[in-house]
C-alpha cells in the first residue's frame, strides 16, 4: 500500500485538499538571478529564506525544482539560525539558461558558483552545500574543485555511487511510466501523492508547480502527444492505474494540459556522469560532511568502509521514498540542524534550546 500522508489539516469536507500552495507560505522572497554577458545572459530562478547564520545552498534532484525544499526551509529555520538559498537548476523549474541540455557536472557546478557569486561578490557567507540525488552529486564536486572557497560543510541526500549506477537502467522505464500530462495541477498533486512519487501532500502541493507548467494543446507537436490513453506507474513494485489525471482530447482544446517542464529522458547521456566516482569525491573533501539515506542498502563499499573509518556522519531516515526532504521534511532538517550545531556552525533557535533543555 502507499504511505498517504492526508493529515487532517489538508483535508477539505472530509476530503483530502490537493490544491497548489504558494511558495510564499515558505519562502521569504523569489528572484531570477542574470549569470553570464549582458548580451546572453542565463537567467536562474532562486528562493531565499532568513537573514542571518551561515547560508545553505539546498540543490534538488532531477526533474524536482527549488520547490521541493519548502517544507523544508520552514523545519530548519525553526531549529538553528542560517539562511536558505535554494536554486532550479539548468534546465529545471523557472531557470531558462542558453545551453538547457547542457546537463555536464562541469557546467552545473559552474551555475551554482556562478549563482552565488552573483548573488554575494567574491565573499560570500560560510556555506554548506546540501543536495539531494542529482543535485547531491552536484554539490558533491562544486565542494571537490573548490568553487565557493567559503564552503564550509557538505550534505548528501540519498545520492550514493554504487546503488545511483545499479539504478541508471530503470530511469528511462520510470520516465516512460509515468503520465505524460494531466488535467490540472490539482490532479497532478493527486497523481503524485497517490503514486508515491512524493509521499508527503503538504509538500506535493507545493513542490508540483515547479515540475510541471501549463501549456495550450498548440504548443505540444501532436494532440496525442499532450493525451494518455493508459498509464502505469510501478512505484516500490507495485501499481497505480488511474486515468483520471491525464487530459484527453475533448477537454485539452478548451483548457490547455499540464506537462513536465524537463524532459529527462534527453539528459540520459550524462547519467554515468553524475555518479560515477562520486563516493570517492565526497569522501576525498576535506570538510565535515553528512550522509541522510533513505535506507542503509543504499551504501557501496567505499562508503561503508569510509562509514566505519569515522570519514562522515550518516542517518538513516525512516523509512520514506526519494524524495527524502519532501516526504520527511522534520526528521532530514533535525539531522541537518544537529550537523549545523556539532560543528558550531550555526546557533540553536531559542525555542530549540528551550526544548532541549527538558530533554534528558
Amino acid at each position: 500500500m502507499w504511505e498517504e500522508n492526508f493529515d487532517t489539516e489538508h483535508e477539505v469536507s472530509g476530503k483530502p485538499d490537493y490544491s497548489p500552495v504558494s511558495w510564499r507560505e515558505y519562502f521569504d522572497q523569489m528572484e531570477d538571478v542574470n549569470v553570464g554577458p549582458a548580451d546572453s545572459r542565463d537567467v536562474f530562478r532562486i528562493y531565499k529564506a532568513g537573514s542571518d547564520g551561515p547560508l545553505l545552498v539546498l540543490l534538488h534532484g532531477g526533474g524536482h525544482s527549488a520547490l521541493s525544499w519548502a517544507v523544508f526551509t520552514t523545519a530548519i529555520a525553526s531549529r538553528a539560525t542560517c539562511r536558505v538559498l535554494a536554486m532550479d537548476l539548468r534546465g529545471h523549474g523557472g531557470t531558462l539558461v542558453r545551453q538547457s541540455d547542457d546537463f555536464s557536472t562541469q557546467t552545473m557546478s559552474s551555475d551554482i558558483a556562478n549563482v552565488i557569486r552573483s548573488c554575494y561578490g567574491e565573499t560570500p557567507p560560510p556555506i554548506i552545500l546540501i543536495g539531494h540525488g542529482v543535485g547531491g552529486a552536484i554539490a558533491v564536486h562544486t565542494a571537490s574543485n573548490m568553487l565557493l572557497p567559503t564552503t564550509v560543510g557538505l550534505v548528501a541526500i540519498d545520492v550514493v555511487e554504487g546503488s545511483a549506477m545499479e539504478a541508471l537502467h530503470i530511469i528511462q522505464n520510470f520516465l516512460k511510466g509515468r503520465p505524460k500530462s494531466f488535467k490540472s495541477m490539482d490532479h497532478a498533486i493527486e497523481w503524485s501523492v497517490k503514486s508515491g512519487q512524493i509521499r508527503n501532500l503538504e509538500s506535493a502541493r507545493v513542490s508540483m508547480a515547479g515540475q510541471i507548467k501549463r501549456c495550450e494543446v498548440e504548443e505540444a507537436d501532436t494532440v496525442e502527444q499532450a493525451t494518455l490513453v493508459t498509464d502505469v506507474v510501478v512505484e516500490r513494485n507495485e501499481e497505480f492505474y488511474d486515468q483520471s489525471y491525464v487530459s484527453d482530447k475533448e477537454n485539452a482544446a478548451s483548457e490547455g494540459v499540464y506537462k513536465w517542464r524537463i524532459d529527462l529522458s534527453k539528459s540520459e547521456k550524462y547519467w554515468d556522469g553524475w555518479f560515477r566516482g562520486t563516493s570517492n569525491l565526497f569522501l576525498a573533501c576535506n570538510l565535515p560532511k553528512l550522509l541522510l539515506l533513505s535506507g542503509i542498502n543504499r551504501l557501496d563499499r567505499d562508503l561503508t568502509i569510509g562509514q566505519m573509518q569515522g570519514k562522515f556522519m550518516m542517518q538513516v531516515l525512516p523509512p520514506c521514498g526519494h524524495a527524502v526532504q519532501e516526504d520527511k521534511p522534520d526528521k532530514v532538517a533535525e539531522a541537518v540542524a544537529a550537523f549545523l550545531l556539532r560543528h558550531k556552525f550555526a546557533e540553536a533557535r531559542r525555542e530549540t534550546r528551550s526544548s532541549n533543555s527538558f530533554t534528558r
